[in-house]
């Protein structure tokens, strides 16, 4: 295959995987690593937890090929299971940034930015909101990101998430009013 590998040539490779073709996923993995790189980079800015979550998404892809519905193209599939993969990366590392002593009375409240690699990017607000967006209201973190960090249009991101077009819209809506105090206290 050559170097461009179009939409409809990866949804070919991603069909023919589902079917058990393993030199097709190898195909397939190939040719959609550096979109999920690119997908990755966008949530996590720091290079090293972008490939982790590259590599974390890549897998996925390959355990779960068979949840594709083949109704919309694979990349928008692929699209979703990166950005979750990168949300992953980030809990953990987030999880893993803790302080050196816990029961030192000053022990962190939240991670320490200069012990947590993503932080090295500039989403660690929009990150910070989505995880509060999500304790209450799961329903529009998914949606939300797919719309203003991907710029997806709202008919593809209706169909990725399997829901009404008016609910996905009302679903950004308010989960932009929820997330845009959030925003505002960390600048």
């Amino acid at each position: 295959m050559g170097e461009a590998v179009t939409p409809d040539e990866i949804d070919e490779l991603a069909r023919r995987a589902q079917d058990g073709d393993r030199d097709a996923m190898e195909m397939l993995l190939t040719a959609v690593r550096p979109r999920t790189l690119n997908v990755c980079r966008g949530v996590l800015p720091y290079t090293p937890d972008a490939e982790d979550a590259c590599q974390e998404a890549l897998i996925k892809v390959s355990q779960k090929i068979g949840t594709w519905n083949q109704q919309g193209r694979f990349t928008t599939w692929l699209h979703m299971v990166a950005v979750n993969s990168a949300r992953s990366t980030y809990r953990r590392m987030k999880n893993q940034a803790v302080a050196a002593d816990p029961q030192e009375s000053g022990a962190m409240a939240r991670p320490d930015p200069r012990t947590t690699s993503v932080i090295a990017g500039t989403r660690l607000d929009l990150l910070e909101a989505m995880e509060t967006l999500e304790r209450d209201h799961p329903q529009f973190v998914e949606p939300l990101l797919l719309r203003d960090v991907y710029g997806l249009p709202y008919e593809e991101i209706a169909q990725l998430v399997g829901a009404p077009l008016g609910t996905i819209k009302a679903q950004i809506h308010h989960g932009r009013r929820l997330v845009r105090p959030l925003l505002a206290e960390s600048s």
